[in-house]
C-alpha cells in the first residue's frame, strides 16, 4: 500500500480508507513557516524529522488493515499480493490458495508502533507494529521500497511476555545494524544459527546459542525420529532448514539487547529407495497442492517460517529465546 498514493487497488478500498482516515496522524502544516531567529547557542536542538514519522506508520498499518479485510472478503489474491513482500508474501499466497480463495479474515486491536529513527532520506526504510490479530499478539514489519508492504508477522508464543523495545523521548525506536557485536547474536547470523540448531539440535556446533524449544532443538529431534522412521518404510528423509535474502529486522531493547523478525525456510524431501509400489503418503496440509493421496517416487515440500527471537546484550550473554512464530507449508510437488 501507498501512503503517498498507489493508483492500483486503492480504488477497491476507498471507502473504507475514507472511514478510518481520522484514525491516522495529521499532516504538517504547509503555512508554517520557520521562526526568523535562529535558536540560540544554548538550547537543545531539536532532531531532524525522521525519514518515517509515528504519523505515517500508523497511518499504513491504518490503511493495510483496512484494505487486506476487503481483499480477503473478496478473494482477490492478485491484488492481495500488491501489498505484501518477502515471506509474507508467500505466507499470503498460500493462505488464499488452500482455502479455495476464501482466506480467514482477521480481527485486530489497537496498535503499538516500533519506528526507528531513520535519517532523512534513508533508503530501505521500515518499522514494526505490535497489536492483537484475533486476540493474540502478533508482530508486523512494514518495510518501503517505493511503496509500503507487509513484510513479515509473526504470533508471539506467550501473550503476557510483550517486547520491551527502547523507545527514546519522541518514541521512536533504535535500528540494530548487521554486524552489531553489542548483542551476544549478531542480527546476520541468527537465521544461520537457527537453521542449524533446528537441524542438529544439541548436537550441533551452534548448541546452546539458541534456547531448547519447539522450534528449536524439538524440531531436530522431529527430523531424526522421521528419518529413522522412513528408513524403516523403504523411503530417504531428509529436512533442510536455510536462511534466505529476505530482510531481517532488529531493535534494539531496554536492557540492550535486541529483538529480531526473520525468515526460514525449510525444505523436505521423501525419496522411494525399493519397489515402484511402495508410495509415499501425501499429507493432509499438502493436499491443496496435490490432490493424490499418494505419490510413487518422491515428496518435496516447501515451508516458510518467521520468527521473532529475543536476543541478550553482550554484557549479559545467556542463550537467545524465539519468542514468536508464524509458519505454512507453501509448495509441494511430487511424481
Amino acid at each position: 500500500m501507498r501512503v503517498h498514493g498507489r493508483r492500483k487497488a486503492l480504488a477497491l478500498a476507498a471507502v473504507l480508507l475514507a472511514g478510518v482516515s481520522g484514525c491516522s496522524g495529521s499532516a504538517a502544516d504547509p503555512s508554517r513557516t520557520p521562526a526568523a531567529a535562529s535558536p540560540s547557542p544554548s538550547a537543545d536542538p531539536t532532531p531532524a524529522e525522521p525519514e518515517v514519522t509515528l504519523a505515517e506508520a500508523g497511518e499504513v498499518f491504518t490503511t493495510f488493515v483496512a484494505t487486506d479485510s476487503v481483499l480477503r472478503a473478496s478473494g482477490d489474491l492478485r491484488l492481495a499480493m500488491e501489498y505484501v513482500r518477502d515471506s509474507e508474501a508467500r505466507l499470503t499466497a498460500v493462505a488464499y490458495l488452500s482455502s479455495g480463495g476464501r482466506p480467514p479474515r482477521h480481527e485486530w486491536g489497537s496498535p503499538t508502533l516500533y519506528v526507528p529513527r531513520f535519517a532523512e532520506g534513508a533508503q530501505a526504510v521500515w518499522f514494526s507494529v505490535l497489536a492483537d490479530r484475533d486476540g493474540e499478539p502478533t508482530m508486523l514489519t512494514f518495510a518501503r521500497n517505493g511503496d509500503w508492504r507487509l513484510s513479515a508477522a509473526s504470533r508471539l508464543l506467550d501473550p503476557a511476555h510483550r517486547p520491551d523495545v527502547a523507545l527514546d523521548d519522541q518514541g521512536y525506536a533504535t535500528v540494530i545494524a548487521g554486524d552489531d557485536r553489542s548483542v551476544t547474536i549478531r542480527p546476520q547470523l541468527i537465521g544461520p544459527l537457527h537453521a542449524t540448531v533446528a537441524e542438529t539440535g544439541t548436537d550441533g556446533v551452534a548448541a546452546g546459542l539458541i534456547a531448547d524449544g519447539p522450534y528449536t532443538t524439538d524440531v531436530a529431534s522431529q527430523i531424526t525420529e522421521a528419518r529413522q522412521k522412513a528408513k524403516k518404510a523403504g523411503f530417504s528423509y531428509d529436512s533442510i532448514f536455510q536462511a534466505g535474502d529476505h530482510p531481517v529486522y532488529a531493535l534494539r531493547t531496554g536492557d540492550g539487547g535486541a529483538i529480531i523478525q526473520y525468515s526460514l525456510s525449510r525444505t523436505t524431501t521423501t525419496t522411494t529407495k525399493t519397489a515402484e509400489d511402495d508410495y509415499i503418503p501425501v499429507p493432509d496440509s499438502a493436499r491443496w497442492s496435490i490432490s493424490a493421496p499418494v505419490v510413487r517416487r518422491n515428496l518435496r515440500l516447501t515451508e516458510i517460517h518467521t520468527y521473532v527471537t529475543a536476543v541478550p546484550p553482550a554484557t549479559a550473554p545467556a542463550a537467545a529465546e524465539v519468542v514468536g512464530h508464524e509458519g505454512a507449508l507453501t509448495k509441494a510437488t511430487g511424481q
